[in-house]
């Protein structure tokens, strides 16, 4: 089955994906004739994405729309589906498609059971909800999950958005968000803290002081893997990793226990390919461990 290519869109959570996405929707044609949104930030982003759109009710904007656009957060989407399709707001024939990472079809499914068609379809791309993040849509990648009779749909709403399809298995959207996030929201954790160690070593501009090297680490290692590890880790220098966990206890020690993690995590992954003998491995698990017994209980399971 094919789509028109002019479906009246409506959007329930008017937040940082959801107004960005309607965006380019609009721009690719299709007609935003409702979005639902109550907080003030919300408003604000319909009023500069989505000028002239009509703000309605969610109940309101299911019912005013061909494709129904849910970007709620992950842990409201099953009752946000549940109340619209009990109360006849979502209709047979409708399109509903939701943007959460984590879920896949399951929890679409009281749509589905009162006649929608149902996709799940994850833009793996970080938003700051403003015009900004139209651009870096072209060649986002899009996680999605369709039933074999809605792939040529869900295939044209990507390449709407101007985006690239992942076919993600039901039963494997966990482990592809989790890898989302372990990826980049971690990293902005792991980048911040950097940030702070160097100012505490009395950097300015601890930005640009991070930023060629952190460029050309990231894209080393997503063309490269474990190869491109470089450090005192992987070099096996016990006596550098031992000064770095004494002056971050002593002058960042709100960065200690992610260090602690992350060198576990390097220091496993050198043992493995080779890289770090296992004699040289142990010494280094030595001071990993007495610096972590070091740790204020409170920091270690905040």
């Amino acid at each position: 089955m094919t789509y028109d290519p002019t479906f009246r869109v409506g959007v329930i959570g008017a937040g940082r994906v959801g107004a960005v996405l309607a965006a380019a929707l609009r721009r690719a044609g299709h007609d935003i004739v409702a979005a639902a949104g109550e907080s003030d930030a919300s408003r604000r982003r319909i009023d500069a994405l989505l000028p002239g759109v009509r703000v309605a009710k969610p109940t309101d904007v299911a019912r005013a729309s061909e494709l129904l656009l849910l970007t709620v957060p992950d842990d409201m989407l099953a009752n946000v589906v549940t109340v619209l399709s009990h109360s006849g707001a979502i209709h047979e024939g409708q399109v509903v498609v939701h943007t959460s990472g984590r879920h896949g079809l399951a929890v679409l499914e009281p749509a589905r059971a009162v006649g929608a068609r149902t996709i799940a379809m994850h833009p793996a791309m970080t938003f700051t909800g403003t015009e900004v993040d139209l651009p870096r849509l072209p060649g986002c990648v899009f996680g999605v999950t369709a039933d074999a009779a809605d792939r040529e749909l869900a295939e044209a709403l990507v390449d709407d958005l101007g985006g690239r399809p992942m076919w993600v298995p039901e039963d494997r959207r966990t482990m592809y968000h989790a890898g989302l996030a372990h990826g980049a929201n971690h990293l902005v954790t792991l980048v911040t803290e950097a940030m702070e160690i160097l100012s505490a070593a009395g950097a300015e501009d601890p930005a640009a002081t991070l930023r060629p090297l952190l460029t050309a680490a990231l894209d080393n290692a997503l063309e490269h893997g474990d190869t491109a590890l470089t450090g005192p880790i992987v070099r096996g220098d016990v006596e550098t990793v031992r000064a770095h966990v004494a002056d971050l206890a002593a002058n960042a020690p709100q960065t200690l226990s992610s260090y602690l993690a992350m060198a576990r995590a390097t220091l496993d992954r050198a043992v493995t390919d080779g890289r770090v003998l296992p004699i040289r491995a142990t010494k280094m698990l030595q001071v990993l461990d007495a610096a972590e017994a070091s740790v204020p209980l409170h920091r270690q399971t905040r």
